[in-house]
């Protein structure tokens, strides 16, 4: 039994749900967003709350179970009170400022980064030292803070680099005489 597949997902107040056949389609106050689960479960719409259940009890059943449920919470999460990844920056001269659609990076390059912002996205800079990514496409949200934090990932000896906020960056100590 999967624990988090057996749990129904509840829509709260706001948020409306449509479910045809294997697809659940999501809207709320800050958009829509759908879903397409495999033919390995079933889902339902009853008493306001979306239910996933597996068809027969093969492993892949019973691995798209949790799966689709976690789905169907990020797209009623998404679209009421959505995701947000805040990154940091820590560098002498690393800075950060939104121009338009565009993120302009100074990480230590000879030249400045220019990030496009893709859609669905929305990137503010409230600080020269601290970026944030919101949208209500989890994947998304995850994969353009992954994005940015590549262009300069976070360096053991000095700390140097873009962060996650709050994350743990494991220091070396460096060569000793």
């Amino acid at each position: 039994m999967s624990r988090i597949g057996k749990r129904p997902v509840a829509l709260p107040s706001g948020v409306t749900a449509n479910v045809s056949g294997q697809t659940v389609e999501v809207k709320g106050p800050k958009g829509t967003r759908s879903f397409t689960a495999t033919d390995d479960v079933t889902l339902k719409l009853e008493d306001g709350a979306i239910s996933v259940t597996p068809r027969g009890l093969s492993k892949r059943s019973r691995q798209q179970w949790g799966m689709s449920r976690s789905m169907v919470q990020n797209l009623v999460t998404g679209v009421s009170e959505g995701f947000k990844k805040e990154l940091e920056i820590q560098g002498v001269g690393y800075r950060a400022q939104m121009q338009g659609n565009t993120l302009k990076l100074a990480l230590g390059y000879s030249h400045d980064v220019n990030f496009e912002v893709p859609q669905g996205v929305t990137v503010t800079a409230p600080k020269q030292t601290e970026i944030v990514v919101e949208g209500i496409d989890q994947q998304l949200v995850g994969q353009v803070a992954a994005n940015i934090r590549e262009w300069r990932a976070p360096e053991p000896y000095k700390g140097k680099g873009i962060r996650y906020k709050g994350e743990f960056i494991f220091r070396k100590e460096g060569k000793k005489k």
